[in-house]
């Protein structure tokens, strides 16, 4: 495989490029061939969190579902952060459960996600996607053993540039998150700004899905 797409809303099936597709416990495909799945902060209803998480656990025993996500905190929505957490941390109890990678979503909650991972002591990898953050932002979490997945931001701002190359590519993915521009755009600029060739840049990423995801 050349590609590895860590987060996408849209499959478009292409030979060469592996896609974790997010999926939703409510609206699912179950011909994908690789997905992640989970209750997302901005979709959290209150009288179906119990079997939207009895959907997501059956899932989660499906060789096709790689991770659990996205899932997350968001501070800037009006759903009550009490309930956010709690919806995050029944899922975190799942990963750790079935062993799966978690895919998250954070909205000004960094600190927070810190804590509850230190909390409740996760052991699985936890990868924040779509990082737009400072190098500061970045470190902090690096520190505390995450992961930075890097997508639509990276294209869209170039300001990233020195907080892209200061993750350790032993910490780094890449993803198209909703956008519709091809993963490869990202490969190509991801290895532009580590001034490494495209080759590289593949081999880097491949290694990390393959230590992190494929287990």
């Amino acid at each position: 495989m050349n590609y590895y797409n860590l987060h996408t809303h849209h499959f478009t099936n292409q030979e060469d490029v592996l896609e974790i597709v997010n999926q939703y416990p409510h609206v699912f495909d179950d011909s994908l061939p690789n997905y992640s799945i989970g209750i997302h902060p901005w979709y959290i209803v209150e009288d179906r969190i119990d079997s939207d998480l009895q959907i997501i656990e059956s899932k989660l025993q499906s060789i096709n579902c790689v991770a659990i996500g996205e899932c997350g905190l968001d501070k800037r929505i009006e759903t009550p952060m009490a309930l956010q957490q709690m919806v995050f941390e029944k899922q975190l109890a799942l990963a750790e459960k079935y062993q799966k990678p978690v895919i998250i979503h954070c909205v000004a909650a960094f600190q927070e996600i810190i804590a509850i991972k230190n909390k409740l002591k996760i052991t699985v990898p936890m990868i924040i996607h779509g990082f737009s953050k400072n190098i500061e932002v970045a470190n902090e979490l690096i520190k505390n053993g995450f992961y930075l997945s890097f997508g639509k931001y990276l294209l869209l701002n170039s300001e990233l540039e020195l907080v892209f190359n200061s993750v350790p590519n032993k910490r780094l993915f890449i993803e198209t998150d909703t956008i519709e521009e091809d993963i490869k755009a990202v490969y190509e600029l991801a290895a532009k700004y580590k001034n490494i060739k495209l080759a590289e840049m593949q081999s880097i990423i491949e290694n990390n899905y393959n230590t992190v995801l494929n287990k």
